[in-house]
């Protein structure tokens, strides 16, 4: 069997360009500076809608400025999660060196994640219509809210013509979403995608409802720490370019690294209380859809959301399906430096998970301030460090019960 397939007979799949906007600010090389650095982006940050308002830890883009980008037009028709998703877009396909090749994108999958659509045009609408007693909200209100509006513009950004859709899995959207480019990749029903996740949800009504529903962190986001209190709020995006390893070794493309396996699952019990039984499904599958075995892993990136429960369910897993093992791994969540970004941060963890390959490096869990009995696993806590890496996991979870995993190596 060629190099070139998997031992199934399949494409393997390869990433061969990567961009991403967040609390930190614009960039892949930004993001993984401040990730190694240990830095963390989380602050108070005060919410408001006419006289009311909501302090809460988050993660915003620092300075953003939406005309600093687009024209006036773009910025009517672009809701915020939109207009992250194009950057991030833009940046994945200049760095897979791809601009301006529309031949080349003619036949190409656009394939992201998003769990709340176009959140602050659907907000100003119903500030409008109930508290200022309107009866006509902004005409372009429809485009602006869809979650499909967001493929939309990626793909005619660049002029692809190939299965172009949204997949709203709420936390686990962008790796669900990876996940099923990866697949169409690997079955040949496309060579290309672009794909990942994207959200733009910090904002009053949100906040609101997640504060009401406790899972907000009193201060900051500390997965896997006692004294967690919840998760604090992120936006941006992340987007990958993905490609068969045939197509990227035909055009002599940069190799980032290599989906090696997927894994999904469902917990069908309880809306809001997962149990570990799903999110262990989940990683047996990656594994054995990468052809590993658990012993072959030494990091996984965590969903580490910070809230009491997910993180000891999740911890539960791990140690479930590692066994013996899981005492020689390490567990951690960029959470605690970027906020949870809902669909858009499974997108920019493959990212983070990429880079800790090709560096040989631990993310770190900031903001830890000593161990919990339910997280007995490594967090990295507080720091960086070198390992020695080949294949890492990252996993997300999501409201309902959905849950994703994939398998990265270095590949090429």
């Amino acid at each position: 069997m060629s190099a070139q397939r998997r031992a199934d007979g399949n494409h393997r799949v390869v990433v061969t360009g990567m961009g991403a906007i967040h609390g930190f600010g614009h960039g892949v090389a930004a993001l993984w500076q401040a990730v190694a650095a240990a830095e963390c982006a989380i602050a108070p940050t005060t919410l408001a809608r006419g006289n009311q308002q909501i302090t809460v830890p988050a993660a915003r883009i620092p300075g953003y400025r939406d005309r600093d980008y687009f024209t006036e037009l773009q910025v009517a028709l672009l809701d915020p999660f939109a207009q992250y998703a194009l950057l991030a877009g833009r940046e994945a396909v200049a760095d897979a060196g791809l601009a301006g090749d529309t031949d080349g994108w003619r036949d190409a999958a656009v394939i992201v994640g998003n769990g709340g659509g176009g959140e602050l045009a659907r907000e100003d609408a119903g500030a409008y219509l109930f508290t200022r007693g309107g009866t006509r909200v902004h005409p372009l209100t429809v485009p602006r809210t869809n979650h499909q509006a967001v493929v939309s513009h990626l793909a005619a950004d660049t002029q692809a013509f190939g299965p172009a859709y949204v997949i709203s899995t709420g936390c686990a959207s962008g790796t669900h979403a990876l996940a099923q480019a990866t697949w169409m990749i690997r079955h040949g029903l496309v060579n290309r995608a672009l794909s990942g996740g994207c959200e733009a949800n910090a904002i009053f009504s949100v906040a609101c409802a997640f504060t009401a529903v406790r899972t907000v962190a009193r201060d900051t986001s500390r997965p896997f720490s006692h004294g967690r209190t919840g998760f604090s709020f992120g936006e941006g995006a992340g987007i990958l370019v993905l490609e068969s390893l045939e197509a990227a070794h035909a055009r002599g493309a940069r190799i980032h690294g290599e989906i090696l396996g997927v894994g999904m699952s469902i917990d069908p019990a309880d809306q809001v209380h997962p149990s570990h039984l799903g999110p262990t499904l989940c990683l047996t599958r990656a594994l054995k859809d990468a052809g590993r075995e658990p012993g072959d892993i030494a990091y996984v990136n965590g969903h580490g959301t910070g809230t009491v429960l997910n993180d000891r369910v999740e911890s539960a897993a791990v140690r479930d399906f590692f066994g013996p093992h899981a005492g020689r791994l390490a567990l951690s969540s960029s959470k605690s430096q970027l906020g949870h970004s809902f669909g858009a941060s499974g997108a920019l963890e493959a990212i983070i998970c990429l880079k800790a390959l090709r560096h040989q490096t631990l993310p770190p869990t900031v903001n830890w301030l000593g161990p919990d009995p339910d997280c007995p696993l490594d967090p990295v806590a507080n720091k960086a460090r070198s390992a020695s890496l080949e294949t890492v996991l990252t996993q997300s979870f999501g409201f309902g019960g959905v849950n994703a995993a994939l398998a990265l190596g270095l590949g090429g």
